[in-house]
């Protein structure tokens, strides 16, 4: 149970990454009111607006999204590592 659990963790990490990096991408190459964007967007901004109001803009380069990317990978982790001891 605990090593499904654990997978689980694992593909949603990976997933979120994805998004995440989708996001940048398709942040230049669709429109803001493209549905494809927009659904994503749904999904990443609220997770990247509490970083933006710590983590300045340098210049025109926005460091949230790869401090989102650290998070989730040390949560996950984090996580894993907890769940491990637990078997």
């Amino acid at each position: 149970m605990i090593d499904i659990l654990i997978k689980l963790i694992s593909i949603l990490s990976q997933l979120m990454i994805f998004l995440v990096i989708s996001s940048i991408i398709l942040s230049y190459l669709l429109s803001p009111y493209h549905p494809v964007r927009r659904t994503i967007d749904q999904v990443i901004e609220p997770l990247l607006a509490p970083i933006r109001r710590v983590v300045p803009m340098v210049g025109i380069i926005d460091f949230s999204p790869l401090v989102l990317i650290i998070l989730i990978q040390l949560i996950s982790y984090a996580i894993t590592r907890l769940l491990t001891t637990l078997r």
